[in-house]
């Protein structure tokens, strides 16, 4: 790399920094105004506890999400202050063609990409489940609790010729009502297990079943038997019970995917929420040489108005973006349709545009 490229690489880096630094206070000074009572209901929740199981965590989710827009604003900004003091002009005078120009801006590019996907897949996910479990604790509604406690009317294909049912369990006292597994062959029922209750012991992972009845088929008869109380074991614990999007942001992503393709064997019919989650942890940060290209290609040349006009229309560009992103995940999570094609929906738009701007700027 030669020295203008070092030159343009690290006020890159700077900026983005420095666009960051003044994003992430903002971000907590609003959180903290929007919380204060709540951390006020608790007289035993500690300054440190708030700051080390909450902030800290909070800090590293809103640094990673807010990487592309300050990145985008970064460049915005020392790119338009480049051409202001027509540094750019010495350049393209020197015979730089505007690729050349380009390759620091992908240097810092990589280098963001790069740290995105490590926070993406997994640094982000664990701080989640930290950051989320102080907020079931001392943030949540009732309502809120009670959505993440209770499942209702749940059905899982456990094997491929094994089912269950429940009317209704409770994830915090590991105990529920009307249980049913059936066993099949084929098309043709084996064995059907029913319970009027079921509770999950923690600490041999077995489940107490209370008046059970199991009735057996055969080809000639049929066999039932029924108890006070038996213990048992099966392929699924209470937390395979509860298929709620949020858990995916508490899951890195090795895990993730491997929930995913047991949900799958498991007859779990739409898991698109999961899958939306998965691919945006990817989708983001490449979305990094995107609005990289886009960014320099707005604030390459000097326009009237200087840095101000650049910086209105890249936030204008970047507001749209960010529009499309939270469209495509809301569709994505509808089942039936290509989730990955609507997460990378944005990217193929903004791509297009960049593509565009790039020719344009060579010219």
């Amino acid at each position: 790399m030669k020295i203008i490229d070092w030159y343009i690489l690290k006020r890159y880096l700077v900026t983005f920094l420095f666009t960051l630094l003044i994003l992430i206070p903002i971000a907590i000074a609003i959180d903290v105004s929007e919380k204060v009572d709540n951390f006020l209901e608790h007289p035993n929740l500690g300054f440190s506890e708030i700051l080390n199981d909450y902030y800290v965590n909070f800090t590293i989710y809103y640094t990673n999400t807010f990487m592309p827009l300050a990145l985008f604003i970064a460049v915005i900004l020392f790119t338009s202050k480049l051409s202001n003091n027509t540094e750019i002009i010495a350049i393209t005078n020197a015979k730089v063609s505007f690729t050349r120009f380009l390759y620091p801006y992908f240097v810092g590019a990589t280098l963001v990409t790069l740290l995105s996907l490590a926070m993406n897949h997994y640094v982000v996910p664990n701080s989640s489940k930290i950051r989320k479990e102080f907020e079931k604790k001392y943030i949540s509604s009732a309502k809120q609790k009670n959505e993440l406690k209770y499942v209702s009317d749940f059905s899982l294909q456990l094997t491929d010729s094994t089912y269950i049912y429940l009317r209704s369990f409770n994830v915090d006292t590991n105990s529920g009502y009307d249980f049913t597994s059936e066993t099949y062959k084929g098309l043709e029922l084996q064995s059907k297990l029913s319970a009027d209750n079921l509770r999950f012991n923690i600490n041999d992972s077995t489940f107490s079943l209370t008046n059970w009845r199991i009735r057996k088929i055969y080809p000639n008869h049929d066999s039932i038997f029924k108890g006070r109380k038996i213990d048992t074991v099966f392929s699924f614990t209470p937390k395979d019970l509860i298929y709620k999007s949020a858990f995916a942001q508490e899951m890195p992503s090795d895990e993730l995917l491997d929930f995913i393709n047991l949900s799958k064997k498991r007859g779990v019919k739409n898991l698109n929420a999961y899958l939306v989650e998965l691919y945006k942890r990817t989708s983001l940060p490449v979305a990094s040489y995107i609005l990289t290209i886009i960014a320099v290609a707005l604030a390459f040349r000097k326009r009237r108005g200087g840095t101000g006009v650049n910086l209105a229309l890249g936030v204008g560009v970047m507001f749209v973006y960010v529009f499309f992103m939270k469209i495509g995940e809301v569709l994505g999570s509808v089942a039936g349709v290509n989730s990955l094609l609507y997460v990378w929906l944005p990217n193929i738009l903004f791509g297009t545009l960049a593509v565009y701007l790039y020719i344009n700027a060579r010219k």
